[in-house]
């Protein structure tokens, strides 16, 4: 292995000499306790390495040895459940070999080589083969089934394929290619993590992501490959909405990346998770999961490293036909770690110190996110969407990171720590985001749920505006100068925030909404506006309006299971209340 010379160490970056030949973004080791680097500028024979371990102790005139080969993760079955850091080491590995804490320079592979998989096979002796053909499965987990797919320069003709257990190294195929070369395939196959996975086509996403979190799903959806930005102030709630996503939403893979998040909430997630349940088949949830933990006390420069190894893993499921979620937490220490290494390598610095190229590198990332049809002969399409939090200072949405995320992505759910402190969640505030998606999901949400599903959304957003300006006029001359139908935007907008909006994460029923439930709560909600209104035209008393008790049935259907016949009584209830009213109104009438 060809050697350099450490010339000059910096915190996480390490110039080294004696580097011609070597290339960008080659991973490197690093000193004597051979740290994992990673070349990101080049000088005549100089080396500008970041380095994702702790460089303490390490000094001029020490080895760096040239891999010459870029920064790569291992792509096969295991993956799933696993829990990895920033540069894919297995931390549960390390725990089990030597305590808590992570040794400098260990080198462990990412999938076991001591594991066996039974292999069955797709293809047979004698067929042909194109890049991202399904050649064989491996059942990694009750819940996902692992395609062993053909990796770049091979395709050709199958001479060989086998059936049976193996290692993820053993050969398990082998394939004549057109040059004439045989090359024998294993379970596993190698990716460098900063260049997209190739596909065949790009498609438009049509097919929303259901989260089961209402303000999501009914006012600000996400399509299933496509992109949402999280931000908020510090305690506004974006790592519980990623953690909610992340258990209901209906990907059938989930990569969690914690870029740079506070050990505790990494730990609570590590805790939490392996206890969860998938809601559609009631095994554990971490069989979908991968989790990708990087801290705040590790490395700041192994951030990037975190979310290119989390991407990395879901473009190869995506490329599997699976629809992946990925959640980044937080894209903004990713950002700090850039600004970091830029002033490390005195790079002149863009708004707020961070590089002049930090909406480039995030444009790079979520364009990676997409619906796409899948490498191969067969007709196989993926999706990976991605929601990345970011962590403006002070919730300063005017911030560098948010303003460069919001170039890129198509849906923005703001978060509000006044809505947070107000215990409201999710702490998504409705006047502020928005999502760009709403057109190309109108056919989906006409056809699986209801024809009126996008208008209801809409007319929901306009009395929520609606009483935004009502309450400043409220606040200056008081609601009771406001007329009784203004009134009643006020208690309808109300209704919308408290029993359509808001929801408990901890209760069972109110924790996810199906679609169909969402639909039907918000259209008994407006139906009992409608009715309402009317009432006020025929001259019926607005507090007798207000004070019936069917709005007792209306707050309570949140918790009602998924039963569509319960909620239909709630309607029925309502038409039978304002009858009931109309009914006293006329004999009063008659009686007078």
């Amino acid at each position: 292995m060809r050697q350099g010379k450490i010339i000059r160490v910096a915190g996480p970056l390490v110039v080294a000499s004696e580097c011609l030949g070597a290339k960008m973004y080659d991973m490197v080791r690093v000193g004597s306790l051979g740290l994992i680097g990673e070349i990101i500028e080049l000088n005549n024979d100089q080396a500008y390495i970041q380095v994702y371990e702790d460089t303490t102790g390490v000094g001029p005139g020490e080895p760096v040895f040239l891999t010459e080969r870029p920064l790569s993760v291992e792509l096969g079955p295991g993956l799933l459940g696993s829990i990895y850091d920033g540069i894919q080491r297995p931390l549960d590995v390390i725990r089990a070999k030597q305590g808590f804490y992570i040794s400098r320079g260990i080198e462990i592979s990412a999938l076991n080589r001591e594991k066996s998989w039974q292999f069955e096979p797709a293809k047979k002796k004698g067929d042909r083969v194109l890049v991202g053909d399904i050649i064989g499965y491996v059942q990694e987990t009750p819940l996902i089934q692992h395609r062993i797919m053909v990796p770049e320069n091979c395709p050709g003709e199958i001479i060989e394929i086998k059936e049976g257990e193996f290692l993820v190294t053993d050969s398990v195929c082998k394939i004549k290619t057109e040059s004439g070369e045989e090359k024998e395939l294993n379970l596993f196959q190698v990716w460098p993590i900063r260049r997209q996975r190739p596909v065949k086509e790009r498609l438009m996403p049509v097919e929303p992501l259901i989260t089961g979190q209402r303000i999501l799903d009914m006012l600000f959806p996400l399509a299933k490959g496509g992109t949402a930005c999280v931000p908020g102030p510090f305690g506004s709630g974006k790592t519980v909405v990623q953690h909610q996503l992340a258990k209901w939403s209906d990907a059938q893979i989930i990569v969690y990346v914690a870029c740079g998040e506070r050990g505790n909430e990494v730990a609570d997630l590590l805790l939490s998770f392996p206890e969860l349940k998938d809601p559609t088949t009631g095994r554990p949830l971490l069989e979908r999961t991968i989790i990708i933990a990087n801290t705040s006390n590790m490395p700041v420069a192994a951030r990037e490293a975190s979310i290119y190894t989390g991407m990395t893993i879901a473009e190869y499921f995506r490329d599997m036909g699976y629809s992946v979620a990925l959640m980044a937490d937080s894209s903004s220490r990713w950002a700090e770690a850039l600004r970091e290494i830029g002033g490390r390598m005195e790079e002149m610095p863009g708004d707020e110190g961070y590089p002049a190229y930090l909406a480039s590198r995030l444009a790079e990332f979520y364009e990676r996110a997409g619906k796409v049809s899948c490498l191969g002969s067969d007709d196989r399409a993926g999706a990976l969407s991605v929601i990345g939090a970011v962590s403006p200072p002070g919730g300063d949405l005017s911030d560098p990171v948010v303003q460069a995320t919001l170039k890129v992505v198509k849906v923005f759910w703001a978060l509000d720590d006044r809505l947070a402190n107000m215990r409201h969640f999710p702490a998504i505030n409705w006047l502020q985001s928005y999502s760009l998606y709403q057109e190309s999901l109108k056919k989906y949400f006409s056809e699986k749920i209801a024809e009126d599903f996008v208008e209801l959304s809409q007319e929901a957003m306009r009395l929520l505006e609606l009483e935004d300006e009502l309450q400043e006029i409220a606040r200056l001359i008081g609601v009771e100068s406001l007329s009784f139908k203004e009134r009643l935007i006020l208690e309808t907008a109300r209704s919308i925030r408290e029993d359509f909006l808001h929801q408990n994460a901890f209760h069972p029923q109110d924790t996810y909404t199906s679609l169909k439930k969402q639909y039907l709560m918000l259209r008994t909600i407006l139906g009992f506006h409608h009715q309402a209104n009317q009432a006020l035209d025929e001259g019926i008393e607005f507090n007798r309006i207000v004070s019936l008790e069917v709005r007792e049935s209306i707050a309570k259907m949140k918790y009602l299971p998924e039963d569509e016949e319960e909620l239909l009584k709630v309607e029925k209830e309502i038409k039978t209340s304002f009858k009931a009213l109309q009914d006293n109104r006329t004999k009063g009438e008659d009686h007078a």
